[in-house]
């Protein structure tokens, strides 16, 4: 008569990567339009992947290029209406 063999003992398994908090929230901040503070998160993001090795490197690079992107567009946009404004002198505030 034989004993049955042990069972195995599972492998421990591996932690889970961190990700970077505040990657993440500089993203979500980036698409919902609050670009200045997007773009700072994404560069304190960044700069605290770089040391720990967090995930979120691209996360943090993406807010700040959105929040970047999104504030040039503002920019051009505010430029082209008030030189359509200027342009068209028939267009009055006053009434």
């Amino acid at each position: 008569m034989t004993t049955p063999a042990p069972a195995p003992v599972p492998a421990p398994s591996a932690p889970a990567e961190k990700w970077n908090v505040l990657s993440i929230v500089g993203f979500v901040l980036s698409i919902l339009g609050f670009n200045i503070v997007a773009i700072v998160l994404g560069f304190i993001g960044l700069s605290q992947v770089k040391k720990t090795g967090e995930r979120g490197r691209g996360l943090a690079i993406a807010a700040i290029i959105i929040g970047f992107v999104y504030i040039v567009i503002g920019i051009i946009l505010t430029i082209v209406f008030i030189g359509l404004v200027a342009a068209n002198p028939s267009i009055s505030t006053t009434y």
